[in-house]
């Protein structure tokens, strides 16, 4: 024999004046956050639309006057898409000595990138973790590096390059490159290593491990986004260096792009389609660059200020 549950309905006792209405609950309001968040941020949009343009628009402009002859770019509306595009100022530009400039501008990059991981990483292991007295007094003085333009040091470091028989090569311009990126590649590095727990180097030690095999299983993957922002701060920095290629090179061998640029603009002074398609050429590398490490950027620069 089954038996049947059967569920019923309260229902509100009669008032004096007829029938209550049911009873219903009380509707729960959302969350502040949860509505703000369904809210259109108009003036974020607008802002957000003003910077568009604002970077789009000379990428669209250098990109399409590279495109355009010398008489279109005269004649023709600047901002125009190029009626008739050409290739023809990229070849002129790479038969003018492009390629020499952009191979030495890479080798100046990588060895600058090389140098400043290679020296930035163990240096900011050893302040994050080292109590001693002697080592933060190093850390600072540092960073007092950051406060030293380059343009006030040129004479000494010529002075120093001659000095060492390094004038006029690619090594006079990597040197006093890495040593001014060092300091905030340390800086990064050194806030984003604060971060990891200090039971996970307990572990670590518990286990056997030696400082060499802590670095390389630890800290190199825990500090990869840090990593990331000091090469792409790094390549930045010494792939449009100008002072020092001007001041201790001189050749037309040692030559980058930076100042190859500067050629093309005397060798094509009134060519400005070329010109442009020189500096859009210059632009493709970094940009690559960029694209590959920019989701690491902002979580390694903000790394280690949240505290």
């Amino acid at each position: 024999m089954s038996t049947q549950h059967v569920t019923t309905t309260p229902v509100a006792a009669p008032g004096p004046g007829g029938p209550r209405p049911p009873v219903s609950a009380p509707r729960r309001r959302r969350p502040l956050r949860a509505r703000l968040r369904r809210r259109p941020n108009l003036l974020a949009g607008v802002l957000a639309t003003i910077w568009l343009i604002l970077v789009a628009g000379p990428l669209y402009y250098m990109i399409s006057s590279s495109l355009r002859s010398r008489s279109d770019y005269l004649s023709g509306n600047p901002l125009a898409p190029p009626s008739s595009p050409t290739l023809e100022n990229y070849w002129t530009v790479l038969e003018g000595g492009f390629t020499r400039y952009l191979f030495n501008n890479v080798v100046v990059t990588v060895a600058t990138v090389l140098i400043v991981v290679g020296l930035a990483v163990p240096a900011a292991y050893a302040i994050a973790r080292s109590t001693s007295r002697l080592v933060q007094r190093g850390f600072t003085l540092l960073l007092a590096g950051l406060a030293i333009p380059a343009q006030a040091t040129i004479i000494p470091v010529y002075l120093l390059i001659t000095r060492m028989n390094l004038y006029d090569s690619l090594t006079a311009i990597i040197l006093p490159t890495a040593a001014f990126a060092l300091p905030v590649g340390t800086l990064v590095l050194t806030n984003s290593l604060r971060d990891v727990p200090r039971e996970l180097y307990e572990a670590q030690a518990i286990d056997g491990a030696g400082a060499f095999r802590v670095l390389r299983h630890l800290v190199l993957p825990l500090a990869r986004p840090a990593i990331v922002t000091v090469v792409i701060f790094t390549s930045l920095t010494a792939w449009n260096g100008f002072l020092f290629p001007l001041v201790l090179t001189q050749s037309e061998s040692t030559r980058v792009l930076t100042l190859g640029l500067w050629n093309f603009q005397g060798q094509f002074g009134t060519n400005v389609p070329a010109l442009l398609a020189a500096v859009t050429l210059s632009v493709l590398p970094i940009f690559v660059v960029y694209l590959i490490g920019r989701r690491f950027l902002l979580s390694g620069l903000t790394a280690g200020f949240g505290k």
